[in-house]
């Protein structure tokens, strides 16, 4: 059976509830979904879609960072919404962090994130 690994990364902001930022098992990472918060304050980022989405982004890179990874190595991701009407400006963004292969993608509006955030990534990544 394979252990279970915590992981936390040092450049990333503290978690905002009882939760890591990733769990590694095998070869798999799971990464926790992650929303537009600064690592050095650890405060919503201000602005629109893009500029949380590039955060949020930006987040999800110390984590794969951390474990010597790179977004080629994510196979599934999912991305919630707080409004679909936003998914041109997030899809913009994502497409210039995932510039090798595309994973596997979920889509997803919700009624509210945490902290206001207008967006949450969460990722799958394979070693």
């Amino acid at each position: 059976m394979a252990t279970k690994q915590i992981i936390k990364p040092a450049k990333s902001a503290p978690a905002v509830g009882p939760y890591n930022h990733a769990v590694r098992t095998g070869d798999l990472l799971f990464c926790a979904g992650q929303i537009p918060l600064d690592p050095a304050t650890g405060n919503l980022v201000p602005g629109d879609i893009k500029a949380q989405t590039e955060r949020v982004l930006e987040n999800i890179k110390a984590i794969l960072d951390d474990q010597g990874l790179t977004f080629a190595n994510v196979v599934k991701s999912t991305v919630f919404l707080t409004n679909l009407a936003d998914f041109a400006g997030m899809n913009e963004l994502y497409a210039k962090y995932f510039t090798a292969e595309f994973p596997a993608r979920s889509t997803i509006q919700v009624a509210a994130l945490p902290r206001g955030a207008s967006v949450e990534i969460e990722v799958i990544a394979h070693f």
